[in-house]
């Protein structure tokens, strides 16, 4: 069942949540030099280990949803014995008791035979980018299993996403020029204009639809979500991972229940303290490099693209913004694209030739595989929870001028993905600006960060995180996986092992550490 406005309530809510060669690779991480960075040395100073967390002593009740699971989200078999499990939780909508009211949080668990039943579970959240839950299936299915094998895994959504009852709150008329960017049919002549007023009409009804509670979308209550969970365990101590967005909300836990985090790992973070336009160029250098990796790997395996693939795709790409697709804008194309690149199955490697089949498909006139895919791709990200949660967390978007320069300037400047890009800043333009939430100011944990030499959802953020952790006084240590694709964990079995290695002992490897494509 849907929020609608016929049974959205002030009060109370209850929410059902329930390279060449850039793939997966085992091998060990290599000492990269970093001079400069902080945390952790060659050789760390002895410290006395954290307290460990503990095995949830009142669990939730779980209930078996692999099959569905796995249907809803498209991402064929698991490996053999896979279990995923779903539960619910009820979480105060706001903890500071400004509104009074629960709403029904949930979370999916995922287990393989081998996987232990007595220790301490592993929390998992990726914020707004795409379901929590979306993302650990992703995992679990992928071809790395070190850190599943060794403890179970349980994904939390942020509010309205994914797994949640989602928010219904955008008018369906209004849903064509959020998924196309206004780049077709009425308003495509000034698509900056089109979304911005998109931005406005949409604001206003998600804003109307959600009052009074419309202010407990941000990180910090996602963070509180995470906290009720571990109340719910009657536990002390939790192990917890945020990848990209679910950074935030990591960061957001750490500074309001840091005593109460073992052992923390920040997984492709995106940028902090940074604005809307500088985190869409971040994610922009991030896309264009993922495209150059997979280019270089379809040509290599002599893919249905051609000789160069990255300037096939490009002129496939100006053919949609021409309307030569049809339906299919290039925001569309950019959806389909991004979203292979960033799948969190972590085995793109594997299907270069199924990406390339369907876009030299659609060149040749037959549309209907890559029509599939952007459906595909597009309901993993476009809901409307994921527009309340997104918007809450944008810091100062650019006026429509300035985002129309950009357009033309990253039209040229990044040729895949820059025009989109930039018209894409204003799908939140009119949401209200809020301050970022405060970030770590004592944390004396030790936390592991992995970044992406080519990640298409944050770019190459980490250098900020590190930055706000240094500040924290916290020990960190930050290892690079050389290939393309978000978030590490899901594609590469050293840092996998590198994360199963900390769990264990809460020692960080060398900072500055590289694990291999």
């Amino acid at each position: 069942m849907r929020w609608t406005r016929a049974v959205a309530t002030a009060a109370t809510l209850s929410i059902m949540l329930a390279g060449c060669g850039a793939g997966p690779s085992d091998r060990p991480v290599v000492a990269v030099e970093r001079p400069g960075a902080g945390g952790a040395q060659n050789e760390e100073p002895a410290a006395q280990e954290p307290d460990r967390a503990e095995v949830p002593q009142n669990d939730l009740t779980w209930r078996d949803c692999t099959e569905s699971t796995l249907s809803s989200l498209a991402f064929g078999d698991g490996p053999a014995g896979l279990v995923l499990e779903c539960a619910e939780f009820s979480t105060p909508i706001d903890t500071a008791g400004s509104v009074i009211g629960t709403f029904r949080a949930g979370a999916l668990r995922a287990r393989l035979p081998q996987t232990p039943t007595d220790v301490a579970p592993l929390v998992l959240t990726s914020g707004s980018d795409r379901s929590s839950a979306s993302t650990l299936a992703g995992l679990a299915l992928g071809p790395n299993s070190a850190l599943l094998a060794a403890q179970p895994i349980v994904a939390v959504d942020r509010r309205g996403i994914g797994a949640s009852q989602p928010i219904d709150c955008i008018p369906a008329q209004l849903r064509a020029v959020m998924s196309d960017l206004g780049q077709t049919g009425v308003g495509s002549d000034d698509p900056v204009g089109a979304v911005a007023e998109f931005s406005q009409d949409a604001t206003i009804s998600c804003r109307d639809f959600l009052q009074p509670y419309e202010g407990t979308f941000d990180a910090p209550h996602a963070a509180d979500d995470i906290e009720q969970l571990r109340k719910q365990w009657q536990v002390d101590k939790i192990n917890l991972i945020g990848a990209g967005n679910g950074a935030k909300v990591a960061l957001s836990y750490a500074r309001r229940y840091g005593e109460h985090l073992a052992r923390l790992v920040l997984d492709a973070p995106e940028p902090v303290g940074a604005d809307a336009t500088t985190m869409a160029e971040a994610r922009v250098v991030g896309a264009e490099a993922a495209l150059t990796a997979y280019a270089q790997r379809c040509k290599a395996v002599n893919c249905a693209l051609g000789a160069d693939p990255r300037a096939a795709i490009i002129a496939l790409m100006n053919k949609a913004s021409g309307g030569a697709l049809g339906d299919i804008s290039a925001a569309d194309l950019s959806t389909a694209l991004i979203g292979f690149l960033s799948s969190p199955r972590g085995d793109q490697a594997n299907r270069v030739t199924d990406l390339a089949d369907v876009l030299a498909a659609a060149d040749r006139g037959d549309r209907g595989p890559l029509s599939a895919m952007i459906t595909r791709e597009a309901a993993a990200i476009s809901s409307d929870g994921e527009f309340v949660n997104r918007c809450t967390d944008s810091q100062q978007p650019p006026t429509q001028d300035k985002a129309r320069e950009l357009a033309q300037a990253w039209a040229s400047k990044y040729p895949a993905f820059g025009r989109t890009t930039a018209i894409g800043l204003m799908v939140c333009s009119a949401w209200p600006v809020t301050s970022a939430p405060p970030l770590p100011t004592d944390l004396e944990l030790p936390v592991l960060v992995f970044a992406g030499a080519a990640d298409p959802i944050v770019g190459g953020a980490a250098a900020s995180v590190t930055g706000a952790l240094g500040s924290a006084g916290a020990r960190h240590a930050t290892m690079t996986w050389q290939g393309w694709g978000h978030p590490v964990l899901a594609h590469s079995g050293c840092a996998q092992k590198a994360v199963v290695d900390y769990l264990a002992e809460g020692k960080l490897p060398a900072d500055g550490g590289a694990c291999p494509a």
